[in-house]
């Protein structure tokens, strides 16, 4: 069942965009401005089994909830895994039953007769900081998520930096320990291993809710995990600063509300290990639009793919 819309009265209906966040249990859509603003939000439940073909039909009538006149120009759609450097195939989704190569984007466009443009869902959610959020202002911008997994995106003058074959910027891939715990990926002591969540239940035993409750409380024992975490998050981030040298870091994820007890040593790391020419007036900040950032960049990925037509 769908989750109450929302909307306002606008003076231009047509110009507006649909930014869509496609993930496991939740279906998130909103309409945008091309300023911004959101007119109309959506939730909706991904169904179970989340096929590709259940899924096309779960948000083609979605869309027709939240965008019942079709005024909208495009839908940017944001997906829980890698797409095609075209921006038209999810390759892969993660948590979701039989997807292999789905030409969503072709699929989407045939019930819902809107161009339509793909993005990694973290990847969206880092335009939608640079767009929105903490990334505002900054034309080289990075935005790591601390989740089950560890994502994020590259912000290249201004423009989601992707490579040639879509694939680029997978940030908690990058090796932090040549024979650290082995990666789903195939890597071996990648930053994921040692700053997700499945690293802290790991190494810990706890939740990291439960440890930034205990470190709110005082806990020595929270409070020392957590600084360590911070000099294992510094040493992958001094890696992505020597290579991209943005002018700021976002740190989003659900581990991130526990960010006051470890980003002093994630910076401290970073001062140690980053030559100083190499971090002048680099910014380290919280991410500020929570889970709505990757709605905000879908959207956002539909205008700047509207505007090159």
């Amino acid at each position: 069942m769908a989750t109450d819309i929302t909307a306002t009265e606008v003076k231009d209906p047509k110009q507006t965009v649909l930014g869509i966040d496609l993930g496991g249990t939740a279906i998130k859509l909103g309409k945008f401005t091309a300023e911004g603003n959101c007119l109309a939000s959506l939730s909706v439940p991904t169904p179970q089994p989340s096929t590709p073909e259940a899924v096309v039909t779960a948000i083609a009538q979605a869309v027709s909830k939240i965008d019942p006149q079709g005024e909208s120009l495009g839908i940017g759609l944001g997906t829980p895994g890698p797409v095609d450097a075209s921006k038209r195939i999810a390759k892969v989704a993660i948590n979701l039953a039989g997807w292999h190569n789905v030409p969503l984007a072709d699929l989407l466009e045939k019930h819902t007769h809107k161009p339509v443009v793909l993005a990694n869902d973290a990847n969206c959610a880092g335009m939608g900081e640079a767009w929105l959020g903490a990334g505002q202002g900054f034309r080289n911008f990075i935005l790591l998520t601390l989740g089950t997994g560890v994502g994020g995106a590259v912000i290249l003058d201004g423009q989601l930096f992707t490579g040639p074959m879509g694939t680029a910027g997978e940030l908690g891939l990058i090796t932090i320990n040549l024979y650290g715990p082995e990666c789903n990926s195939g890597n071996r002591g990648s930053l994921e291993q040692y700053v997700g969540i499945s690293a802290i239940r790991h190494q810990t035993g706890l939740e990291p809710e439960k440890l930034g409750h205990m470190a709110e409380a005082g806990n020595r024992q929270a409070l020392e995990f957590w600084e360590t975490y911070g000099h294992y998050l510094g040493a992958g981030l001094a890696n992505l600063i020597y290579v991209l040298g943005p002018e700021a870091i976002a740190i989003s994820g659900g581990i991130s509300a526990s960010a006051k007890y470890f980003l002093p040593s994630t910076w401290a790391e970073i001062e140690r290990r980053v030559l100083p020419e190499c971090r002048l007036g680099l910014q380290l900040l919280p991410a500020q639009l929570g889970n709505q950032a990757g709605i905000v960049g879908a959207a956002k990925l539909a205008w700047q793919s509207i505007s090159r037509v």
